[in-house]
């Protein structure tokens, strides 16, 4: 009997953990506590790197189509227009896809959730709220909230910063707020008819008020900080949503708003991934500042080689200490890399001191200018770096071939 692996959450960690899971022999129950899908609007930023990643599983053609290809990324000053402009396509040697994806993560998900329907090996479960789990060394249990109890050869946590099965095993999440909060707001007017040079994904600085301004298929979707002196219902207005897009282009008619959501920005990570047969993946293991869009990303990389991993020692092809190690540098990329890379970015934005800010835009207008600067910086925000530090792991769970 194929071994079998119960995966806590169906976002785009958990989907990809159980493909993964599923094309290395094992049989996957994939549970959701929502009734469906969820499709709010979250990340929508494919890097590189992921993109590669997923190409394993037949679903980056269809990605494409629903998204937005967007080969350039800038960095810009409200006043002075752009700054620094980074083009991807000069990765081409390194990446089958040289570009970012704008597609949101809940597209994935639709796509991933209709492969499993021809999938014998993965059942889903949507209304199934795990609220526990128990490690018993050489298998695992989830408890939902029903009472049900499942058991299984494994599980993996992919539930969210809010993980219940991470709290179950008493694991430390620990890390800092940041003392601004962010707010989304998504509208359909097209921005890129008023602001010269606009790229698909763009940070742009103000001494004043900074900002994040990218394109989705539909909508161009504007991040902001909010200050202690607002609170949420006051950010959220119609009044804060209309000043903060005035700000952006300035127009006669009031803008449309499709979307408005405020947040608390954390940088965390789990003292451990892995604990016996339990594994802890995407925003249960780790959550960072979003500013790069290197947290669902990074989650993704995890369920690649952690599922990878678990399935192999699950088969019997590699020994537990494998899959421990394969845990702990997931975690070291997640503090040693994309912690440090998301928490630079919004330092380098949110700079209060405008000397700063301007030695910041100096540094970015000096890397794009040169060539071996610019590809060095795109490496490293295309997460091409953080794939390549996993590589022999990769090849060793058989996800690279070998040479």
């Amino acid at each position: 009997m194929p071994p079998r692996v119960v995966v806590v959450g169906a976002g785009p960690v958990g989907c990809v953990a159980a493909a993964e899971l599923a094309s290395g022999g094992v049989d996957v129950t994939l549970l959701e506590a929502s009734l469906e899908l969820p499709r709010e609007l979250r990340a929508s930023t494919f890097h590189p790197a992921t993109l590669d990643l997923l190409e394993r599983f037949g679903v980056v053609d269809k990605m494409v189509q629903r998204g937005l290809i967007a080969p350039r990324f800038a960095y810009r000053d409200r006043r002075q227009g752009v700054v620094a402009e980074f083009d991807l396509t000069a990765l081409a040697d390194v990446t089958d896809h040289p570009f970012r994806l704008q597609c949101e993560q809940f597209k994935l998900c639709e796509i991933m959730l209709n492969k499993f329907r021809s999938m014998a090996n993965v059942a889903v479960r949507f209304g199934a709220e795990v609220v526990g789990i128990v490690d018993h060394g050489g298998s695992a249990s989830a408890q939902l909230a029903s009472g049900e109890m499942l058991a299984a050869d494994a599980v993996v946590a992919a539930d969210g910063a809010a993980s219940a099965v991470r709290k179950s095993l008493g694991l430390a999440f620990d890390g800092m707020t940041y003392e601004d909060r962010y707010l989304v707001l998504s509208t359909p007017f097209e921005m890129a008819d008023h602001l010269a040079d606009l790229a698909y994904v763009n940070y742009i600085s103000d001494p004043e008020e900074w900002l994040v301004l990218l394109r989705t298929v539909d909508l161009w979707r504007a991040l902001f900080p909010v200050g202690d002196d607002e609170t949420d219902d006051e950010a959220l207005s119609d009044e804060s949503a209309q000043r903060r897009l005035q700000g952006i282009v300035a127009r006669d008619e009031p803008f449309e708003v499709a979307h408005r959501t405020i947040y608390r920005v954390h940088q965390r990570v789990a003292d451990r991934f892995a604990v016996g047969r339990v594994v802890l993946m995407g925003d249960a293991a780790h959550i960072n500042n979003p500013l790069g869009g290197m947290g669902m990303n990074g989650g993704v990389h995890d369920a690649v080689l952690l599922g990878a991993s678990l399935a192999a020692v699950l088969r019997g092809d590699l020994g537990a200490d494998r899959l421990a190690h394969h845990a702990q540098l997931r975690r070291n990329l997640a503090i040693d890399y994309v912690r440090r890379q998301t928490h630079d970015n919004a330092q380098s934005l949110a700079a209060p001191d405008s000397a700063d800010r301007q030695r910041a835009l100096d540094l970015m207008a000096a890397r794009a200018a040169d060539p071996d600067k610019a590809r060095s910086y795109m490496l490293q925000a295309s997460m091409i770096n953080a794939k390549d530090a996993m590589r022999a792991e990769l090849e060793e769970v058989g996800v690279f071939k070998t040479g």
